[in-house]
């Protein structure tokens, strides 16, 4: 019998751009000395996808599930709810699930939403803190990874406390505006508005925050309630394409949708889901994945939490670093592991450095391996834009194709 199949998906979160000023009219992909991607890309293709159908907000909820092959119209509820999933939160038939940031708001303006990157250790305590002192039966606080926490609203039947026409905004899009202008609006507002101004003054005199005062840093001023949802509800991957998965993240969102599709969560200690995060280990973990596993995605937060700071030079270390760390020896794996194989370098969505915010247009993916014919294309948005390859209105659909050995093109 052949050996079975191997696929593997690095995602580049927020890789996507458009030329910026301070690299020289380049994008960050264009700016980056990637040739392990570049290698994929000239042995492979290179298209295009719209991961972020018009309705939605562009950001990782919808395009992760489209990424993996879902349809945000039939299968999106919301972002917390992924992450509750991630988290082992348990959701009922009528529970909300709600992303409570951990953030710094100073003088009225949402001043960085990560609160200086608070970590997880010093996250933890504040959220118990919350959950004492404001939790109640139908209110729950649990702790994620630093600033990703989560609110949890225990519903009963027939008294929905939030509906879909609730509307949250999520603050990385709105970076140093007037949070007055950003507050929840619609059914259950309310809850959330008063929630937030409850937990200012615990939040200004935690050991925490003082500590974190004292020592110079950003202090967790203030909480972020936004990206509210129901239980979702998804078919399991290996049932659509009879593989087993696995995902490599250190975000709660995107582990999540692994987690719903059913793919097997591997966590690496040292990865942070910031750009100290350890890329290599990331790409170890990658490979001995694909001893036991169909298809193993890679996903790295750095490039996106660059660019929400604006630092393009940042962006481009973190695409260098995924592209020599993880892509290139992943990329060497698979060509010497005798098996038939594929690998997928896809962004999920766009992030801005000019806006420093999300951004719905399509992003540059490329494809590689068994079946795919050689374009002798770099990987970066022109060559994705103008080289020929196919470009999926419907993001979803591009799963398929990868798994599909008989494609070509």
């Amino acid at each position: 019998m052949p050996a079975p199949a191997k696929f593997v998906i690095v995602i580049p979160d927020g890789a996507a751009d458009e030329p910026f000023e301070a690299l020289g009219g380049r994008t960050a992909l264009q700016a980056a000395d990637i040739p392990a991607m570049d290698r994929v890309a000239a042995e492979g293709l290179v298209g295009r996808s719209r991961n972020v159908p018009d309705r939605f907000l562009p950001a990782s909820d919808v395009a992760t599930l489209s990424l993996f092959g879902y349809d945000p119209e039939e299968y999106y509820t919301g972002r917390a709810p992924l992450e509750a999933a991630a988290m082992g939160v348990a959701l009922g038939p009528d529970d909300w699930a709600v992303r409570c940031n951990l953030m710094t708001i100073a003088d009225g303006r949402l001043a960085d939403f990560t609160a200086g990157h608070i970590t997880s250790e010093e996250g933890g305590p504040i959220m118990a803190t919350l959950q004492q002192k404001l939790g109640r039966p139908d209110v729950e606080f649990h702790a994620g990874v630093s600033y990703r926490n989560l609110m949890i609203y225990r519903g009963r039947p027939g008294e929905p406390k939030f509906t879909r026409e609730t509307v949250t905004v999520p603050p990385h899009d709105h970076p140093d505006r007037p949070a007055a202008d950003y507050l929840p609006k619609g059914p259950g507002s309310d809850l959330l508005i008063e929630l937030m101004r409850q937990a200012e003054p615990i939040l200004a005199s935690h050991p925490v925050n003082l500590a974190r005062i004292a020592a110079g840093k950003k202090p967790a001023s203030a909480t972020w309630l936004w990206g509210q949802g129901e239980a979702p509800h998804m078919p399991l991957f290996r049932d659509l394409h009879g593989l087993r998965g696995a995902i490599i993240s250190a975000v709660d969102l995107v582990r999540g949708v692994g987690v719903l599709a059913g793919w097997d969560r591997i966590d690496v200690a040292t990865a942070t889901g910031y750009l100290d995060t350890d890329y290599a280990a990331k790409g170890r973990a990658g490979i001995a994945a694909l001893a036991d596993h169909d298809v193993v995605c890679v996903h790295v937060e750095a490039p996106d939490e660059a660019s929400h700071e604006g630092r393009a030079d940042a962006k481009v270390e973190a695409v260098e670093r995924i592209d020599r760390d993880i892509v290139a020896p992943i990329l060497a794996h698979l060509k010497a592991s005798g098996s038939p194989w594929r690998i997928l370098i896809s962004p999920d969505h766009s992030t801005l450095l000019r806006t420093r915010a999300h951004d719905r247009a399509p992003v540059a993916w490329t494809i590689a391996g068994a079946g795919v014919p050689a374009s002798g294309l770099r990987y970066d948005e022109h060559d994705a834009r103008e080289g020929g390859g196919p470009f999926f209105d419907q993001g979803w659909r591009l799963m398929e194709k990868f798994l599909d050995l008989d494609w070509r093109g």
